[in-house]
Parts: C-alpha cells; structure tokens; sequence
C-alpha cells in the first residue's frame, strides 16, 4: 500500500498540469488496496481562485507555506511535484524548492517542460528541483534527451511515462456521408499554437465539396490571458474575416472537459496541430488525438515526431499553410489513408491509457520505497 501527495497546480485552475494531477491522482487512488491521494494545490498570491478555508495551499510568496506544504505532504510515503517553469510557486518555482527541502520521503518530479536554452536562473532552480528528486518523469524520448544534455542528472533516474490519455478509441466519425468533414483543432489557446497558420491552410481547401470546416476548440491559456487578454483570439478572427473564412471557422471558448472532448472526436475527420513552438516536448493534445484513433496532421516538433513516427499520422513543415492544405486533403480525400492512420494508432493507443500510465507511477513509486529501505537497512 503506497499513500501518495502531489504538490501541483490543480482544478478549478485550468492548465495542463493541473487536469494531468487531477487525472492522475483519480487513476492512482485504490480503495481496494487501501492507497489514496492528496494534493497540497499551488496557486498565485492573486489569484481569485484561492479560497478562503484551512484547507492547505502553497500561495507565491506566503509566510510559512512553504513549511506547512511540506509538513502536509510529509505525511504521505510518496511526493509527486508536478513541475513546469512560470507556474505558481513563486517565480520559475522558488517556493517548490523551500518544500523539497522540508520533506524527508521519496520525490518523483514530473517535468512537463524542460528548456533547452534556460537562463542562468532557470537553470539554477531546476537543476536544484532535479538534485532533490529520487526520480525524475518526463513525457518523451526528446524530453529525457534535452534533460540529460542540458543538466547534470544521473540517467538512471530519469523516467520517461507517457502523457495519459483518456479519450475511447473512435474507427469513425459520428457524421453523415453529406455533412461537411471537420477539422478540429483543441486545447488551451495562446500564441504558439499556430492557428493563424491553420486558417491560412484552410482557405485552400475550399475547392472540396463539402469543404471542410475548422473548430478552434478551448479556453485562452491563463497566463496568456493575465498577459495579453483576448489579443491572439481576436487575431484570428480578424484574420478569418478578412480572408473570407468566416464561414468556415468557428471558434468554441468553452474549457474542453473530458466528455465534451470526447463528443467533438467523434465528430472531428482530422485533428490537426498547426503548433507554432519547436520544441515542443509534450502535448497532450496529441497523446488524446491517438488514443482517440483519430488521424492526425501535426508541425514538426519533437512530440510529433516521436508519436507520428510509424505512420500513425502526417506531419509538415511549420509555418507552411500550403503543405498543411496538402496533408489535410489527403486525409479527407485519398481512398483509405484516414482509415490507415486511425488503425495504426490502436497499437500506440493502448500504451497511452490513463491505466497503464497510474502502473508506471505505482511501480516507480514502490522501487523507490523499496530503494529506501534497502539503503537504510544497509546502515
């Protein structure tokens, strides 16, 4: 029996570490072995989210919440810190470190970026989250390669555990032979998704008969919000207006709970990731497109390159509206290639399971517990 606490952003905040440790904590928690979860949440000193109960919250700057963090989850046998730089946590996460430093149990941080040209401050505070890990998870091949040439870590503590996906394994789209196909692009919405570069692409689609339509699907990212307001989201409708796609973009604001997101899978023909960050490690976008069984037509960034590899989708060229076109026509009009991409992702799907996921973490959870003992009874 392994009791876990998780240091994290969480709901009601909306990002994609605190639906992760929500999703996690839900698939890790076994009433029938008697094992559960609590999380201490981080959140900002502003943020109007914070409510005003006892119950136990690492707030950006707060006397003392560093230490009544860590007495609270010293009493779990297992940490997981859900770390990502410019979350909560004082700037870059300074505050994290005042809760490693209080805690005397096992730590998994879970890296849901890892920078690749930090700044020196940057670098600092994560090679110090990373020194006080027993363990460290990153979600790809490409993550543990940046980590290990970028900061001094012991390969034998990095883990790579897939991002989990949740989505059930659709072969079709709910949609009628007359209906036009829709391409759907979801999640969290800022500038480095790229969707100025999708509308452009579209726009050359419109020969097809039924053309397809574009939904934009999701929320703008928080800290985008805090920092530049609806800026990018009235770009891009300004841009489909001027461009003569009104018509045929839609934008849906709304946050994308699971069985929301489920519903539009069903209907989307093709996801597609115009994402506009090279370096973009994770997506849990993706993870959630394959595991949906879904094609999928993504930029060349490494999480892409690293899932699409076996034909499982079509990637293009960044910034290159005119290929993009390409691989969508393909998909919405070459004869079986759509039906190819969704049985190709079944195989990859099933690694990608939120329980298979929660059984990597138990197993490294144990072998951690396990390691301890080991070196204590050998004092």
């Amino acid at each position: 029996m392994v009791n876990y606490g998780f240091l994290s952003t969480y709901l009601p905040t909306q990002s994609g570490p605190a639906g992760f440790c929500a999703t996690l904590m839900r698939h890790l928690a076994d009433s029938a072995a008697g094992e559960n979860c609590g999380v201490v949440p981080m959140v900002g000193v502003t943020d109007p989210r914070v409510p005003r109960d006892r119950v136990v919250r690492l707030i950006s700057g707060q006397p003392l919440g560093a230490l009544r963090a860590a007495r609270a989850l010293g009493r779990y046998d297992v940490l997981i810190v859900q770390y990502e730089d410019g979350a909560p946590g004082g700037p870059h996460g300074e505050d994290v470190l005042d809760v490693l430093d209080g805690v005397d149990i096992p730590v998994i941080v879970v890296l849901h970026t890892v920078a690749e040209s930090p700044t020196v401050h940057q670098r600092f505070l994560l090679q110090r989250v990373v020194d006080a890990a027993a363990a460290v998870v990153v979600m790809s091949r490409a993550a543990a390669a940046a980590l290990l040439h970028t900061y001094l870590i012991d390969a034998n503590r990095v883990a790579v555990i897939p991002h989990g996906a949740s989505a059930p394994g659709l072969s079709r789209p709910d949609a009628s032979d007359s209906a036009p196909p829709m391409v759907l692009t979801w999640g969290l919405i800022g500038p480095d998704k790229g969707i100025e570069w999708a509308i452009a692409a579209l726009a050359h689609l419109q020969d097809l008969h039924p053309s397809p339509r574009y939904l934009v699907a999701g929320r703008t990212h928080p800290d985008v919000l805090a920092e530049q307001g609806e800026s990018y989201r009235e770009f891009l409708h300004r841009q489909a207006w001027s461009s003569g796609m009104s018509q045929v973009v839609e934008f849906d604001p709304a946050y994308q709970e699971s069985e929301r997101l489920a519903v539009l899978m069903r209907r989307a023909a093709v996801v597609l990731l115009p994402y506009d960050a090279p370096q973009q490690f994770v997506s849990g976008v993706l993870s959630e497109a394959i595991a949906a069984q879904r094609p999928v037509v993504a930029t060349d960034f490494p999480h892409a390159r690293e899932l699409l590899a076996a034909g499982t989708g079509l990637i293009v060229p960044r910034r290159d509206p005119p290929a993009m076109a390409h691989a969508l026509r393909r998909v919405l009009t070459e004869p079986g290639l759509a039906e190819t991409l969704s049985a190709r992702c079944g195989d990859l799907a099933r690694t990608l399971d939120w329980h298979t996921i929660a059984r990597s973490y138990r197993n490294l959870a144990k072998a951690l517990l396990a390691a301890r003992t080991r070196h204590r009874t050998a004092r």
